[in-house]
């Protein structure tokens, strides 16, 4: 299954999905029209029984540059650029694993980008930064949470009040990616890591990305009820009971997604 409306590649392989961002001569810098696209094609993975995890990764120098700054002028007020549809909500919204393969800058909304994502992986020349200081506002899709949340709110703060770039071996240090690789081996690694995923019960991997976020969304007591809760539900499932059967059997596994 392939796809390429505007700028945005799809190509779907043995269960994973690999969403590229095709705009290198701009860094990757997202237009309205690649918004559109992202948003259609994360609604068809969702319900797509077939696909169970997602890489998402750009082509050329970077990952992405964020927003196109040529095209903001068109908004006729703040409160319109405001209500835009955000490309950093589309990815948030996929219901199954992401994984960013960071290929090169992820600046701006290309940072919000990665930080949307579950997993973040990067090549060896990757940069990551916050640079809407340098031109007077701040990031708007998730910027100062992710960021806390990912690489303290000291680190964070670095960032945000700087605009200045990391390299990726700080990036690694920090926690901000899980892994650095040399750049041909980066999608490989990526699309390796999918098909793992892509290979556990796709219920129980999309339960778990669910706790992850509860766990920093909630209150401790009301995190650990939530993942207890949906630990019965899963628990129910046909999967749960193939993985029961198959420990016992000493089989691997066959997964249906019920």
């Amino acid at each position: 299954m392939t796809g390429t409306p505007g700028e945005v590649h799809l190509e779907v392989r043995d269960q994973v999905a690999v969403l590229t961002l095709a705009r290198p001569a701009k860094l990757n810098a997202v237009t309205p029209a690649m918004t559109d696209a992202l948003t259609g094609y994360v609604a068809g993975l969702t319900e797509n029984p077939e696909v169970r995890a997602v890489v998402l990764t750009g082509t050329g120098r970077a990952f992405s540059a964020g927003s196109d700054i040529a095209g903001l002028a068109s908004y006729d007020s703040p409160w319109q650029f405001g209500q835009r549809p955000d490309y950093c909500d589309a990815i948030r919204a996929l219901a199954k694993p992401v994984i960013a393969a960071v290929n090169g800058h992820a600046l701006g909304g290309g940072l919000e980008l990665a930080l949307g994502c579950d997993i973040r992986l990067a090549a060896e020349g990757a940069t990551f930064a916050a640079p809407e200081i340098k031109l007077g506002w701040i990031g708007g899709g998730g910027m100062s949470a992710l960021l806390a949340h990912s690489i303290g709110p000291g680190n964070a703060a670095l960032m945000l009040l700087t605009g200045e770039s990391v390299d990726a071996a700080t990036a690694l240090r920090w926690g901000l990616v899980t892994e650095v690789l040399p750049g041909p081996d980066l999608l490989d690694r990526a699309v390796g890591l999918a098909a793992t995923i892509a290979s556990r019960a796709p219920l129980a991997a999309q339960t778990a990305k669910r706790t992850l976020r509860a766990a920093y969304e909630m209150p401790l007591g009301r995190a650990i009820d939530y993942e207890r809760q949906l630990q019965t539900i899963c628990f129910g499932t046909d999967d749960a009971a193939e993985g029961r059967a198959a420990f016992t059997e000493r089989r691997p596994p066959v997964f249906r997604g019920r």
